[in-house]
């Protein structure tokens, strides 16, 4: 079982490879096919957002144990502006693009656990977690 990769978000085609090798990983897991689709719309939408708001970043892709519990755990990180009012960002509806802002809050929603640091000027650091049921 796959246990730990980077990938690179850079190009359009990096946030397909991190949805592919993210439901790769979610099958290995043993995540529903509803928590597989929920987790790779997540990894979609931060990947994406990595890419359009930073510029593009990176993402750890690791199995995490909790007891007998299995689980899928994503870091992204980037080195972008940052996010200068989290809980704003957090918001149904806000966006500083041209989406439907519902990336950050709907990715937060679509897991079971969900870490967000952003330094103005430095970047943005995003853990979440979707467990096995």
């Amino acid at each position: 079982m796959t246990t730990a990769k980077e990938l690179p978000i850079n190009v359009n085609g990096d946030v397909v490879l991190v949805r592919q090798h993210v439901r790769t990983v979610a099958v290995d897991v043993g995540l529903s096919l509803v928590d597989q689709t929920k987790v790779v719309t997540a990894a979609s939408e931060l990947a994406r957002n990595a890419l359009v708001y930073a510029g593009g970043g990176q993402v750890r892709v690791e199995v995490v144990h909790r007891g007998m519990r299995l689980g899928l755990r994503m870091v992204f990180s980037d080195n972008g502006p940052g996010i200068p009012d989290i809980e704003q960002a957090l918001t149904d509806g806000w966006t500083t693009g041209g989406g439907l802002g519902l990336g950050l809050s709907g990715s937060r929603r679509l897991v079971d656990e969900f870490d967000l640091e952003s330094t103005p000027g430095e970047g943005t650091l995003i853990t979440v977690t979707k467990w096995a049921r």
